[in-house]
């Protein structure tokens, strides 16, 4: 698996790199936003581990040329800043993910491994199961990866098709949030409602008609949120 580690603080690039690269990832580095765009646009990478504050563009200028391009690739970011106001910007602009410094390697080796496996349709030992799971105009392509409506792609990032995944599988439940975040995540849900909050959000707006009244994700007040059956119940 090829990652891009963007960040301009040399130990923490080091680091990062050889410890990864002795979990076996293979580890291209980046030390300023200019060089990140660069790299991610020349290559195809698996995941990108990225900071906010860099030199000459910064971690979200990175971070909407990557989504601006049109890649799903999975978004870490790395980050001093933990204020609910930037963990919002950040997922709000299509990253999967925020680690707050400072981390332990094995903290984000954890993150890493929980979003590849949401990004990617294999399995070791086992193949994709061959079914389309639909729902009105929605259609989930479960072999290919793919999302459509009305028979146009839809470009989810990873966390969005695991979450609609999830809903289309269970069509009859209402999950809580913190019951999402436990599947998509992969860990304890600690009362963060953000990240559940804007995923959804994000998720709302690529899917519906309209996100404001929604029809295929929708809210069950005081509980979570339920596959909708078309007239917004």
């Amino acid at each position: 698996m090829r990652l891009l580690l963007v960040e301009d603080d040399e130990e923490i690039s080091a680091m990062l790199k050889d410890f990864l690269e002795g979990e076996g990832f293979s580890v291209d580095t980046a030390a300023d936003g200019e060089a990140g765009c660069a790299r991610s646009a020349a290559a195809q990478y698996d995941l990108v581990l990225l900071d906010l504050m860099l030199p000459r563009r910064s971690g979200l200028d990175v971070l909407r040329a990557i989504r601006k391009n049109g890649s799903t690739v999975p978004v870490i970011i790395l980050s001093a800043r933990d204020s609910d106001s930037d963990v919002t910007l950040g997922l709000g602009l299509g990253a999967d993910d925020y680690v707050v410094k400072p981390f332990s390697v094995s903290q984000v080796l954890a993150r890493i491994k929980a979003n590849l496996r949401r990004s990617t349709v294999w399995a070791e030992g086992t193949e994709a199961p061959a079914e389309v799971l639909r729902a009105g105009a929605l259609a989930m392509d479960c072999a290919a990866h793919r999302v459509e409506k009305d028979g146009i792609p839809v470009e989810l990032t990873a966390k969005e098709y695991a979450i609609l995944e999830l809903l289309l599988r269970n069509p009859r439940r209402v999950y809580t949030k913190a019951q999402l975040y436990a599947a998509v995540w992969g860990e304890a849900y600690l009362g963060d409602e953000n990240a559940v909050n804007v995923h959804i959000s994000r998720l709302r707006s690529k899917v519906e008609d309209d996100p404001k009244k929604p029809r295929c994700i929708c809210t069950v007040w005081g509980i979570g949120y339920k596959l909708g059956d078309g007239d917004g119940r």
